[in-house]
């Protein structure tokens, strides 16, 4: 089979494509061949070295991948051959809380990911895809939508009627856009383009914050909520954000902590503001296999359509990884990796 690896630390440049052996699923195994494979800011980590946990040797990369099953081993009973699947970002976690067992292993970093003609998963690790989507979007569910879901639904407890604050237009804030407006929450984004704001408009983005001409976004926010601020706040944007995000939430709001698109460096926050405001921090590490399921629920009754920004062939992929790294994309980067 065709796959592409990547050696942690060594860049984006280190990205090549090899030939592997095949292997036949083993006991609650399923072989799966792959049609689409969708980027993270996570990918980019890995190939500087900079993300949570990576391989000394290179590793095949990405982990949000869709297919369909080719061979099942003995034993499996949730799908057959035909089936069209989406792995599970964190494929031990599958409902309840995180724990560190249930949360240490995610493809793509320190063990082999889904940039890969085929790829075995564990039964329990896959979803199944609605007839609503395509394969391309598919792929885009089990890192970013997921992360948005349980950081406006699980963990910031978000109600219709209630305001979400959306930072930039990367992937996981544009999948937050999109399911706050099919729950029926108020969006509020930001980012430092007008021709993206306009996109996030149409999208059904409520209120638009251009943080070049508006440096000090979080007086915008609550200028816009008649000083209350939003209910919660994806915060991807890490130490050049979050005193600002924590300044945007309401009284008794939520911060869900996702990214650091500007660094990861330690940031002084206010333990009386938290106290006095009743706020919380809350991180975010993607989220378990039910709330990809769920997710994928509503987005099928809701008929969301994942934004892409691009679709690149499996020969394009160093292409992809630039693309992202250039931060100039609107949504999500998928890799077709079949036909």
């Amino acid at each position: 089979m065709q796959a592409y690896q990547i050696t942690a630390g060594q860049g984006i440049g280190s990205l090549q494509r090899v030939e592997r052996a095949a292997r036949e699923p083993g006991p609650f195994e399923v072989r799966v061949r792959i049609k689409a494979v969708s980027l993270n800011f996570r990918d980019l980590m890995v190939a500087r070295g900079d993300y949570l946990k990576v391989a000394g040797s290179p590793v095949v990369p990405a982990s949000d991948a869709a297919g369909e099953v080719l061979a099942v081993g003995a034993g499996v009973t949730r799908f057959k051959a035909g089936d069209r699947v989406m792995g599970a970002f964190l494929p031990d976690w599958i409902d309840g809380e995180p724990t560190p067992a249930n949360t240490a292993r995610a493809p793509g970093a320190a063990s082999d990911g889904v940039l890969a003609s085929e790829v075995v998963f564990s039964e329990h690790a896959l979803v199944a895809i609605p007839d609503s989507l395509s394969d391309e979007q598919a792929a885009t569910l089990p890192c970013a939508a997921v992360t948005a879901w349980n950081a406006l639904f699980v963990a910031g407890r978000a109600r219709a009627g209630q305001t979400a604050l959306l930072l930039g237009t990367g992937g996981v804030s544009i999948w937050g856009l999109q399911l706050a407006k099919a729950a029926g929450l108020r969006a509020i984004i930001t980012s430092s383009s007008a021709a993206k704001l306009a996109r996030a408009r149409e999208l059904g983005a409520d209120d638009l914050i251009n943080y070049r001409e508006t440096p000090e976004w979080q007086d915008e926010v609550l200028r816009a909520t008649g000083g209350e601020g939003a209910h919660v706040v994806l915060e991807v944007g890490g130490e050049g954000t979050l005193q600002r995000s924590i300044a945007a939430v309401r009284h008794g709001g939520a911060v869900g902590i996702i990214g650091g698109v500007s660094g990861f460096a330690s940031v002084p926050v206010s333990p009386l503001a938290l106290i006095a405001g009743n706020k919380r921090l809350e991180g975010i590490f993607v989220g378990s296999r039910k709330m990809l399921e769920d997710v994928t629920r509503l987005v099928d009754r809701a008929r969301i359509a994942p934004v892409i920004d691009r679709v690149y062939g499996f020969d394009e992929a160093p292409a992809a990884f630039e693309h992202l790294a250039s931060g100039r994309h609107f949504g999500k980067i998928v890799i077709r990796v079949d036909g």
